[in-house]
């Protein structure tokens, strides 16, 4: 409830210490490298609970269980387990990393956990299973892949080079990108599938160097697309370099300075202040303290904890039935807008575009970039 932000930061009630507790788990990687995603999405969900306990008119009160799943599957599976067969929690809001929310699903289903996916946009997650259970808020990558390819050829790159890690994000990329690119009178020249832990990239970048390709586009996260991408600098591959949502982040530009400047991306979903809730959402997230930003995804995870949340008040904390609310879901107003849920239980989620200035992410039709004042390689 998105009136519940008058609530915050007022003196509990006697009658809130009476109230049932309601236990919901937060899943993603607060340690590791996409740690910064992570913690964004956990204190956006803890901000959705503290408003929602703060609101005298809920009924129960709402506990989160933060999980760090540290991106990587088989932790993912470990903790998924845990939550899951923990019958105090009766729902969950789940995982950034695709390859984690794609290894988990089978574990939310056989125990009967309703989760809402708050960051992970592999398609497969909703649309390759029948697991009720099972729902996203966010947008998928096929969403991200019609906007990106749109958005690079229309700037005029014909001749790309794509570099993905070789997870199920990354290869569910590739494949789009090939099935999209192959509509429009651009061409992939040539791919590189690269692990998430490769250090050195110097084999890679010196054949991408003699192919001479307009672009590289990267599929992957942060860690790995800030390692690419200093390389690149080191190794004189002066190429325009773009990414996919993944390396979104606080972090890419932190970690790499100067040499982030006019890297281009494209986002599910609009900047927070933009968002139909999104001034309260900044400003209810700045008075709540936290020294870490909400990072992109982190809206979706205020909104995915706000959706359980709305379904435990109007059926009570039971796991089926909350499911069974939740699948339902058809113009329930949220802080990114209204939320509805198609058939495999997913809400598609337009895509914004973004480039790397002054050490910022800024919406391209707001950067130097797009006024002409700045220009990217190639251009």
């Amino acid at each position: 409830m998105i009136a519940a932000a008058v609530m915050f930061g007022g003196v509990a009630t006697a009658s809130a210490q009476t109230k049932e507790t309601v236990k919901i788990a937060f899943i993603g990687p607060m340690s590791g490298g996409n740690s910064a995603a992570g913690i964004g999405g956990r204190n956006s969900a803890e901000l959705a609970v503290r408003l929602r306990n703060a609101d005298p008119a809920s009924k129960y009160n709402y506990q989160l269980v933060p999980m760090d799943d540290e991106c990587k599957p088989n932790v993912g599976i470990q903790v998924a387990t845990r939550v899951s067969t923990d019958r105090s929690i009766v729902a969950g809001v789940t995982h950034y990393c695709s390859a984690v929310a794609i290894a988990t699903v089978d574990v939310y289903h056989r125990f009967r956990l309703p989760v809402v996916v708050w960051g992970a946009i592999l398609p497969a997650i909703t649309y390759g299973n029948e697991h009720k259970e099972i729902h996203r808020v966010n947008g998928s990558m096929l969403d991200e892949v019609r906007a990106s390819t749109s958005f690079l050829t229309g700037l005029g790159y014909k001749k790309w080079v794509i570099v993905h890690d070789t997870t199920d994000y990354g290869n569910g990329f590739l494949r789009f990108f090939k099935e999209r690119i192959a509509e429009t009178n651009a061409e992939i020249v040539s791919s590189f599938g690269v692990s998430a832990d490769q250090q050195d990239f110097s084999a890679e970048l010196l054949k991408i160097k003699g192919i001479q390709p307009q672009i590289v586009v990267f599929a992957g996260l942060t860690p790995l697309g800030v390692r690419i991408r200093s390389q690149m600098e080191r190794l004189g591959v002066d190429i325009q370099y773009a990414g996919v949502s993944g390396i979104m982040s606080a972090s890419y530009v932190e970690a790499l300075g100067a040499t982030a400047e006019g890297t281009v991306s494209v986002h599910n979903g609009a900047p927070a202040e933009s968002l139909p809730g999104g001034r309260m959402f900044v400003e209810q997230y700045g008075k709540a303290g936290f020294t870490d930003p909400a990072e992109p995804y982190g809206p979706y995870a205020f909104v995915a904890a706000s959706l359980i949340m709305d379904a435990v008040e109007e059926v009570g904390p039971d796991r089926e039935k909350v499911r069974d609310v939740l699948n339902a879901t058809k113009d329930h107003e949220s802080v990114a807008g209204p939320i509805t849920f198609d058939d495999h239980r997913h809400h598609a989620v337009a895509s914004t575009k973004y480039v790397a200035q002054d050490g910022h992410w800024v919406r391209w039709e707001d950067s130097l970039y797009a006024s002409g004042q700045r220009h990217l390689k190639g251009q």
